[in-house]
């Protein structure tokens, strides 16, 4: 299964400016695979290190932080020998020991030869809760569910995602159904990668359920493990109110929904569990245009998706056959699935900020606004091949953004001041503002 990180991974092994690696990530989003696999292709050796539950690990980190002693610890435990060129050192759920989170600063300043990268389920929260390292002495890296294009190749539909980056749109809308049909195939299945393999293995999508429900049972156990036990039901509670939340025609979250007079205050700490762990995306609220789009960020007012779009379905209870039956994933709950697949696409693109639009009176609403650094641009999700944009309009004639992007799936198509960018190549819309 190929990943798109890898070529992050091997960027920061040639980095002059190297220093120990954090992958962020959801459970089961792929984090030790991808360690793994970069071990090999890009080193002579690794020596893989699990801390979760390894008292030997505890006790070495416990007390001097010194490198060399460390290095020496490191490979009597492994048996192997620890070179610094030629030796990629991982340590897996590191947060279980967090003097081994500590040392990466010591790492940094007196052994950066050696190549260092940690990953953990629930790194994000331990990082939140003052971990002692100081930010600055470490890289990080954020790892994703599958996106589509990576979806496609796991497949076995390699040359169709390479299509996808040629930008030869005749092409590409001539091939358009093989996308349409990967695609819903994709809203169903998502980018989970236990998932993805079983689907592309065995095409079974009841096969590929029982696996979604076995993650979401693995999210609900992590939420009694290891969150503070008087949160832990405020966790359950809004987690599970998710899917009612985005099925409003109005996705703006509404704490009301979650129990009747539930307050902002009382869900806060839940909901920062939740971001923390990599589980949910909360996209805010902003009411103008300007750049950059994070200093006009409504902290009040936001929508909330979940990691992965065929993990939504799951908690819905989606079913199969819906595929089946031509357009009809796109019908039941359709808006829901659609801004869950775009938003969790756009999140994969590094250094965009991700933000949807209403005005004070609330007439008009954008889906989405990305901020590039360089322009701001608009985004309307539609699940079929709906070309309304009134909103859109409305936006347009407002602040004059370079492009606007409506994106269905419809085909490819270029006006005046609108782009119609088909929901399959969401993923180009950064080019395709560069392009405009």
């Amino acid at each position: 299964m190929y990943r798109t990180a890898i070529e992050k991974l091997i960027k920061w092994k040639a980095s002059p400016r190297r220093k120990p690696l954090i992958i962020e990530g959801a459970r089961q989003v792929g984090k030790t695979w991808l360690m793994k696999e970069f071990g090999k292709q890009a080193y002579a050796d690794t020596v893989y290190i699990n801390f979760d539950s390894n008292s030997r690990m505890a006790e070495l980190f416990a007390s001097d932080l010194d490198t060399d002693r460390l290095i020496l610890g490191l490979e009597l435990y492994s048996g192997r020998k620890i070179d610094p060129n030629n030796t990629l050192l991982i340590f897996d759920e590191v947060q279980e020991v967090p003097h081994a989170l500590a040392s990466l600063k010591y790492f940094c300043e007196n052994a950066p030869q050696y190549h260092i990268i940690c990953a953990g389920s629930l790194l994000g929260i331990a990082l939140h809760e003052g971990t002692s390292f100081p930010v600055g002495k470490v890289n990080f890296l954020k790892l994703y569910p599958l996106t589509f294009k990576e979806f496609l190749m796991a497949t076995g539909k390699q040359r169709f995602s390479e299509l996808l980056d040629s930008h030869d749109f005749q092409m590409i809308t001539s091939f358009k159904q093989t996308y349409i049909d990967a695609l819903k195939h994709y809203f169903f299945v998502g980018g989970m990668p236990e998932a993805v393999q079983s689907f592309a293995e065995n095409k079974d999508f009841n096969e590929v359920r029982e696996i979604q429900k076995g993650i979401l049972e693995a999210y609900e156990q992590d939420f009694s493990k290891h969150a503070p036990n008087v949160i832990v039901p405020k966790i359950r509670m809004l987690w599970n109110s998710i899917p009612s939340q985005l099925a409003k025609e109005n996705k703006k979250f509404i704490y009301g929904l979650i129990r009747e007079g539930a307050r902002a205050k009382e869900y806060e700490e839940a909901l920062m569990w939740l971001c923390d762990c990599g589980l949910v995306h909360k996209i805010s609220r902003v009411n103008t245009a300007g750049i950059p789009l994070k200093a006009y960020e409504d902290l009040k007012a936001f929508k909330l998706f979940v990691v992965d779009v065929g993990l939504l379905g799951c908690l819905v209870g989606l079913h199969p056959h819906t595929l089946l039956d031509g357009n009809d994933l796109f019908i039941e709950f359709k808006g829901a699935l659609t801004e869950q697949y775009v938003c969790q696409q756009l999140k994969t693109l590094e250094d965009l900020g991700i933000y949807y639009y209403t005005n004070d009176r609330g007439s008009c609403e954008i889906d989405f606004v990305v901020d590039t650094g360089e322009q701001i641009i608009p985004i309307e999700a539609k699940a079929e091949v709906n070309l309304k944009a009134k909103s859109l309009k409305f936006y347009h004639e407002k602040f004059s953004p370079g492009i606007s992007v409506r994106t269905s799936m419809a085909d490819f198509k270029k006006e005046d001041w609108l782009i119609n960018l088909p929901l399959y190549q969401i993923e180009q819309i950064t080019r395709i503002g560069e392009e405009k």
